[in-house]
């Protein structure tokens, strides 16, 4: 899939392996990227990247990932925008809310469940959320598509469009992550499903795993944390850097050989400590 020109769909583009991505698609010519993300600083970074760049290339958009109204208006604006529709979309947006599933207190022997509120809130960010920007992604396909006169997809019309989920090694497991492992198991499900389902309108879909990757939400677990129980389990004994990530994610979307899940973890293997 040739990714020069097209118009890509960021979220949680202001920091972290969602920025990173960002730039390097500007590098490697994608016309509009969307840099989408809760937080106004996306707008300071989408600035930046215009000035490196001498170009408009990325537009911010500001607001909550997991309102259907708001996915919507980003769709509409971009649609507005360029002639290209979107046909890249990195719903790359997550948290952490981590703690034990089962917790005792020493003194009364009572045991404290992980908060079922806080799961949800997990889920609904780290898992509804991406899938349903993939789908806003795939149904404008097909919609363009219906309306041109198109039905099943023929491989010499070449692809129209990739999705490339966040996943994470957690998938395999990982101490006090109970509600992010199980999104980005699920995240694994939803690609694999989309993947059979959208090839019908010849869009790709697939996970990329990565690990223990320098960025905020990392780092606030704190350095001793890192030093102790991330660092000795990677076998580079450093955090992958998010560049590293955004190029593997510019490859998935430019190589259509490859589908399914990519593990870009650094050798990583939980300690289970």
């Amino acid at each position: 899939m040739i990714i020069s020109g097209k118009t890509a769909v960021i979220t949680g583009g202001a920091s972290g392996i969602g920025l990173a991505t960002a730039r390097e698609m500007v590098k490697q010519g994608v016309g509009i990227v969307a840099l989408v993300d809760r937080s106004d600083v996306a707008q300071t970074h989408a600035e930046e990247i215009n000035r490196a760049a001498g170009r408009e290339a990325v537009v911010a958009y500001c607001g909550d990932t997991t309102s259907e109204t708001f996915r919507q208006s980003v769709f509409d604006d971009l649609q507005a925008r360029s002639a290209q529709p979107v046909s890249i979309c990195v719903p790359a947006a997550g948290i952490t809310r981590d703690g034990l599933s089962v917790r005792v207190n020493k003194e009364s022997h009572k045991a404290q469940l992980y908060p079922a509120e806080t799961f949800r809130e997990v889920v609904e960010v780290n898992l509804i959320a991406p899938v349903y920007w993939a789908l806003e992604m795939v149904s404008r396909i097909a919609e363009r598509r219906s309306a041109a006169g198109l039905k099943r997809w023929q491989a010499a019309e070449g692809m129209q469009g990739v999705v490339v989920f966040i996943g994470s090694v957690s998938s395999q497991g990982n101490k006090g992550q109970i509600a992010y492992a199980s999104t980005k198991v699920g995240l694994e499900g939803a690609a694999a499903t989309l993947m059979i389902e959208a090839m019908f309108y010849g869009v790709r879909c697939a996970v990329i795993h990565p690990g223990f990757t320098d960025t905020p939400m990392v780092r606030a677990l704190g350095e001793d944390y890192i030093q102790k129980h991330v660092l000795p389990a990677t076998q580079i004994g450093r955090l992958i850097a998010p560049e590293e990530i955004a190029d593997a994610i510019c490859f998935l979307c430019r190589n259509s050989a490859v589908s399914g899940q990519l593990w870009a973890d650094a050798g990583w293997q939980p300690l289970n400590t």
